[in-house]
Parts: structure tokens; C-alpha cells; sequence
């Protein structure tokens, strides 16, 4: 039952409990107090409204692979710390293997990118190379997690 309700949920984040307990086949007491122990679990860690990116400007996206100098704990916590706080860097995940990091970027444009690659994330601690690719085209984008 629980997965019904985070399948629903998410497809559409704005359900109210009712539609939700009508979906999912539930009464809406016990869908309530599902969706409550979903959320305290952290199952659900939160609700946001999906936005186009080209919508506000950001119409260029770069994949850029980060290659570390170092990885001590401390280089990969400042790095870690440092990339974090780069707005523009949608998503930041760390790999196994060669490179270290996978680094989803968003950009008003190539320009803009150009700066962004040369004053920000060329100077992340501990970066020993960048290699970037560009975004052609989103074939599958926010797919729910499968139920």
C-alpha cells in the first residue's frame, strides 16, 4: 500500500489525502496516517514543483566528469562542501572508479556555461581534470521511482 501511495504521489505531489485515498483504494483516515509515517520515515523527504528549465532562462545543460587530485577525507569533503554551494550544479554524485564525480550543470547558455566551467568549477578543491559533454536532449527526465 505504501509504494501505491508514493507511486501517486509521485505523479502528482498535489493530491489532496482524499484524491490520494481514492486512488490508492484506501479510506482516507488510513491513507492519512500512511502518508504521515511515509513522510517521518523520510520515504517522502519532500514536496517541490517540477520547473522547465528553458521556462527561466537555463537553456543549456553540461554533464561535466570530475577527475580528483586527492581522495583523502578532507579534499573530498571540501570538494564535496565547495560544489555544493555552486547553484548552477543541479546534481552532484560521487562514482566508483574513473572519473570521481558526475556533475549535472545548468546554464543560461554556452557562454555562460564557459564562465561558470572557468571560475567556479575548474577552482573546486581538489579537481584534477574536468571533462564535460553536452545535454542534446532529455529521452527519459523525473521518472518516479519504480513501485
Amino acid at each position: 500500500m505504501d509504494r501505491k501511495i508514493l507511486t501517486e504521489l509521485q505523479l502528482d505531489g498535489r493530491l489532496t489525502v482524499t484524491e490520494l485515498a481514492a486512488r490508492v483504494k484506501l479510506s482516507v483516515s488510513p491513507c492519512h496516517r500512511r502518508l504521515r509515517d511515509l513522510e517521518r520515515e523520510g520515504a517522502i523527504r519532500g514536496y517541490r514543483a517540477v520547473v522547465d528549465p528553458a521556462a527561466v532562462g537555463l537553456n543549456f545543460e553540461a554533464l561535466v566528469f570530475v577527475t580528483m587530485r586527492l581522495e583523502d577525507a578532507d579534499t573530498v569533503s571540501a570538494f564535496e562542501k565547495a560544489v555544493a554551494a555552486v547553484p548552477h550544479v543541479l546534481q552532484a554524485q560521487r562514482l566508483f572508479g574513473d572519473p570521481d564525480y558526475l556533475l549535472r550543470v545548468a546554464a543560461t547558455d554556452l557562454t555562460a556555461f564557459q564562465q561558470l566551467y572557468d571560475q567556479q568549477l575548474a577552482r573546486l578543491p581538489g579537481v584534477q581534470r574536468l571533462n564535460s559533454t553536452l545535454v542534446m536532449k532529455h529521452v527519459v527526465d523525473d521518472r518516479p521511482l519504480p513501485g
